[in-house]
């Protein structure tokens, strides 16, 4: 969140430059620093179907996360997946277009979930059949959502968020959030970073 106060420094001179000069290639380096924020992003699953019930259909989510911050295409500072959802918050890197990385992200987890889906329950495969130009099975509800996290406070709400989001009531699924496996709460609580893709939100 520190970096916030030099990107800010850094569009308020790319647009003075960039008026200066009528350049392309400076309103170009505009939109990229506006359009990759630390974000808050959340898919659903279709009709809200807990197809992501499985830990193995959670565990490709961790393995597509982790392999773009591998890659260097993301950085992760927070994460929760539930049954039938899941959040992060991330910031994609600059020279991926935001709408085509999260696309992707969504196809390859999707194909994966099915799979895994097709050979363990038949009754739920039926249910996420669809009959469209583009597929016949439909893990993700359309139009995720993404919001931009401007400032500390705002992003300090949603990883707390998050990290509750497990003890909710209506999950019930651990007493302290820190006991969730498929969370980032236990990487702020003892600073373990069990699958190995999360920096702290201080450095992201």
């Amino acid at each position: 969140m520190r970096e916030e106060f030099y990107v800010s420094v850094v569009r308020q001179f790319v647009v003075v430059v960039g008026r200066l000069t009528n350049n392309c290639y400076f309103s170009y380096v505009s939109t990229l620093i506006q359009d990759h924020h630390v974000q808050f992003f959340t898919a659903v699953c279709k009709d809200w179907l807990p197809l992501l019930q499985q830990d193995a259909c959670k565990q490709t989510i961790i393995n597509a996360l982790k392999y773009r911050v591998q890659t260097k295409q993301v950085k992760v500072c927070a994460f929760a997946i539930m049954p039938n959802h899941f959040h992060i918050i991330w910031r994609i890197a600059a020279e991926f277009q935001q709408k085509d990385f999260k696309r992707d992200f969504l196809k390859i987890t999707a194909k994966q979930i099915i799979d895994i889906i097709s050979r363990t329950d038949k009754q739920l495969l039926e249910k996420i059949k669809v009959d469209l130009k583009d597929r016949k099975m439909q893990v993700w509800k359309r139009n995720s959502m993404s919001i931009d996290l401007y400032n500390h406070p705002f992003f300090l709400q949603k990883l707390e968020y998050i990290h509750n989001n497990p003890c909710h009531p209506k999950w019930n699924l651990v007493v302290y959030p820190s006991d969730y496996v498929f969370s980032s709460a236990k990487f702020y609580d003892t600073g373990e970073d069990t699958f190995e893709l999360l920096t702290h939100y201080n450095e992201i």
